[in-house]
């Protein structure tokens, strides 16, 4: 078995010419067998002296030879028209949502892009029938063609849409409003029911993908190198009666992607920092499977190993995240390292300095804060200035006065992610009655995840997370001196490289799910507008935090949202920066600045700058 699975055969005393075997039974209709033994002689070529698949068991000596042999699954002819047949094996942690990657390096293969859900099919004849219903697009704007075969931007918008249906699921349950026709309680199997159930998906025709969770003994010490079990729980949860995987499923599917050599996209699940029990699910690249065995699992079952390599040329991914472990432990120096904690203490997660790239020993003085400045309070229609809950606020609870001024719903879940862009976000704050430690106060907490300013290439200084971040979790707020805007903007230019300004015009997107995809009612649910009670301009120049050296990128993975709360009988606004999809460790953060005015870039007026994001959808300046 030098290829893998793709020298098995039919075992017997004859060869078979695969090439005369046209007709065969359905897929479905097969029940292959596996050994009645795993103690076969090996030639030591298999890890643990296992023996590769064996597909089919031939005849024994003491019966006779049956009037027709089993027909071998890889004498099945290739799927017509370029359908794959392959869905994704997924070996999912079932003890935490199942999530997928940013959108930022999905696509390294354009005719098979990321699949973000478990049970993907290509069947011929289901797609000729969606072809003939006549309809031409589905819910949230995806046609039929963009169903069966998506660019990126589609995938990102199923991703994402998946994402924000999950994060809505969670919240309802949260406060008992979920309707029990929805089903299980696991809101990332309910997301992806409802989106099937719309036929809200992409890809459709080619979808291979695995997840590599830990939950099964998977062996990722090599970091181009993964040994995964395959699906399936070798033991009998019900009287414990040890069992052997079986090959169908997830199982049948890597099988046949390795007879074909068919390139496999690994998602590996990293530790959520925010929350411990949880995992953040990150895009890993390309591999291919290069050797498949059976071994005997801890429990004693038989289970399916296959040896996965990563493909070349594929940026880092996995890789990092184990350097971030070992210089986390301190077991390896960080290369370019100038500071150990630019925060100076400031921050309760020391906030790193490095530069890999020049001499340069560091960016311009400032004094580090990470609160606002002489900031303006806000007059607003409610007498009352904070909660009266006990010990901390309730979802659900609308004698909550916070959450009566958000529209009746928690605005963040049980692990502090966001569920959605709102006009004005009410936290409590030091006039509620609830203690400190309420999960309404999500952006007065500081820092979740440990930070590194870094030097980059050619836009100076640029800020990412050791860790991976979830979509909808706190980043930070920006943090400096509230100035008046007219101190900023001097004959129609700025003089201040590090300010915010809300009164900027900002591209629109949408990030909040679809109601139409829970039977909602659209005017019931909030609008992503941004509610200013009047506009804020924040200068980090002198005094600041992380969030000043936050580039510009017109495809942010970070977007920014006002957060209102009471301080001493006044209500104060903040601006609070929140991921936009799953960021993988080490990625750089960044939000789009908006514009003040219109410029190509090139011959921009004063205070336009040319935007040197790399987006594809770069509008060519900002500023």
């Amino acid at each position: 078995m030098e290829e893998g699975l793709g020298q098995n055969s039919v075992p017997g005393s004859g060869l078979v010419d695969r090439t005369r075997i046209v007709e065969v039974k359905p897929l479905r209709s097969l029940a292959p067998v596996l050994p009645k033994s795993l103690q076969l002689s090996t030639s030591g070529r298999y890890p643990s002296g296992f023996p590769p698949f064996v597909l089919f068991e031939g005849p024994q000596e003491s019966q006779p030879s049956p009037t027709h042999m089993p027909t071998p699954i890889r004498s099945y002819r290739k799927p017509q028209d370029g359908a794959e047949e392959t869905p994704a094996g997924v070996n999912g942690d079932t003890s935490s949502p199942m999530e997928d990657v940013n959108g930022k390096s999905v696509d390294d293969s354009p005719k098979r892009p990321l699949q973000p859900m478990k049970n993907c099919k290509s069947s011929q004849k289901r797609r000729t029938k969606t072809q003939d219903s006549g309809s031409s697009s589905l819910v949230g704007g995806i046609s039929i063609a963009q169903r069966d075969d998506g660019d990126r931007e589609v995938v990102n918008l199923v991703l994402m849409t998946f994402d924000s249906l999950r994060r809505r699921l969670c919240q309802l349950e949260e406060s008992k409003e979920l309707n029990t026709i929805l089903g299980a309680k696991r809101p990332d199997l309910r997301a992806s029911n409802v989106m099937t159930s719309k036929a809200f998906r992409t890809n459709m025709l080619s979808c291979s993908s695995i997840v590599s969770s830990g939950v099964y003994d998977n062996d990722a010490e090599d970091e181009d190198v993964l040994i995964y079990t395959g699906q399936g729980e070798n033991f009998n949860k019900k009287d414990k009666h040890v069992v052997d995987q079986k090959l169908h499923r997830g199982n049948l599917a890597l099988d046949r992607s390795s007879y074909r050599k068919n390139e496999v996209r690994v998602i590996r699940g990293l530790r959520d920092a925010g929350n411990k029990n949880a995992k953040v699910y990150v895009y890993d690249g390309l591999y291919k499977i290069q050797d498949s065995w059976i071994e005997k699992g801890k429990s004693g079952g038989g289970v399916f190993k296959y040896k996965f390599v990563r493909l070349p040329g594929q940026s880092s991914a996995f890789a990092i995240w184990k350097s971030v472990q070992k210089w986390k432990t301190g077991s390896s120096s960080r290369t370019g390292l100038i500071l150990a904690d630019l925060s100076t203490g400031v921050e309760s997660i020391p906030v790193s300095l490095v530069n890999d790239v020049d001499n340069e020993k560091g960016p311009s003085f400032f004094t580090y804060s990470n609160s606002l400045r002489d900031s303006k309070p806000f007059s607003l229609v409610q007498s009352s200035y904070g909660c009266n809950c006990n010990k901390t606020c309730v979802p659900g609870d609308l004698s909550c006065s916070c959450i009566q001024r958000n529209e009746g719903d928690f605005p963040y879940i049980a692990n502090g992610v966001l569920v959605s862009r709102k006009p004005l976000v009410h936290e409590c704050g030091p006039m509620c009655k609830c203690f400190p430690n309420c999960k309404n106060r999500v952006s007065q907490a500081g820092l979740k995840h440990q930070m590194e300013v870094f030097k980059t290439e050619n836009r100076g200084w640029g800020l990412r997370s050791f860790d991976p971040i979830r979509a909808g979790t706190f980043i930070c707020e920006y943090a400096g001196e509230v100035i008046d805007r007219a101190k900023v903007y001097k004959k129609g230019g700025i003089n201040d490289d590090y300010v915010f300004d809300t009164s900027r015009i900002y591209n629109p997107f949408k990030w909040n799910y679809e109601p139409s995809l829970l039977e909602e009612i659209s005017s019931n649910v909030s609008t992503e507008d941004y509610t200013i009670p009047s506009p804020l301009t924040i200068s980090s120049k002198n005094f600041g935090n992380v969030a000043r050296y936050m580039n510009h990128s017109c495809s942010p993975n970070v977007f920014w949202q006002p957060v209102l709360y009471a301080e001493n009988n006044q209500y104060f606004l903040h601006i609070v920066f929140f991921a936009l999809g799953h960021i993988p460790p080490m990625t750089e953060l960044t939000y789009d600045y908006g514009c003040s005015g219109h410029g190509d870039g090139s011959s921009a007026p004063q205070g336009i700058k040319k935007c040197l994001c790399g987006s594809s959808k770069c509008r060519g300046s900002f500023g």
